[in-house]
């Protein structure tokens, strides 16, 4: 049922920086517009950056712009997210997602089909 992956999570310290990874299993992740996604403990899910399936445009929620980029990986069907200047409140389960629109995916919308496992990261001194 699962049919992306979120990896590359980790602990880190405030400040530090890491590469999350999504990757498809049984479609092509490379032609749809890829979210990602994070949850920190006791808050609600919210998008945070997305990019779309055409012109590659990106996005980001405020709470991330300047810090995070998002991009079609090296390899392909995967969608990579290099988080830098990670803060305290950068401690969530990140989790990455299909877009139906680029018209979503331009709004950082969370509305999506359903969600897998998330990859958790810790900042942490």
């Amino acid at each position: 049922q699962v049919k992306v992956v979120e990896s590359g999570g980790g602990l880190v310290q405030p400040g530090g920086h890491l590469r999350l990874t999504c990757t498809s299993s049984g479609f092509a992740l490379d032609d749809y517009a890829v979210g990602w996604f994070r949850q920190a403990p006791g808050k609600e899910r919210e998008g945070i950056s997305c990019i779309s399936e055409n012109d590659q445009n990106t996005y980001y929620a405020d709470s991330v712009k300047g810090r995070f980029t998002i991009s079609r990986g090296s390899v392909k069907n995967t969608v990579d997210l290099r988080v830098t200047s990670l803060k305290p409140e950068g401690r969530a389960v990140y989790f990455c997602e299909t877009h139906i629109s680029d018209y979503l995916c331009s709004r950082v919308s969370k509305d999506v089909d359903g969600w897998g496992q998330g990859t958790q990261v810790t900042v942490s001194s």
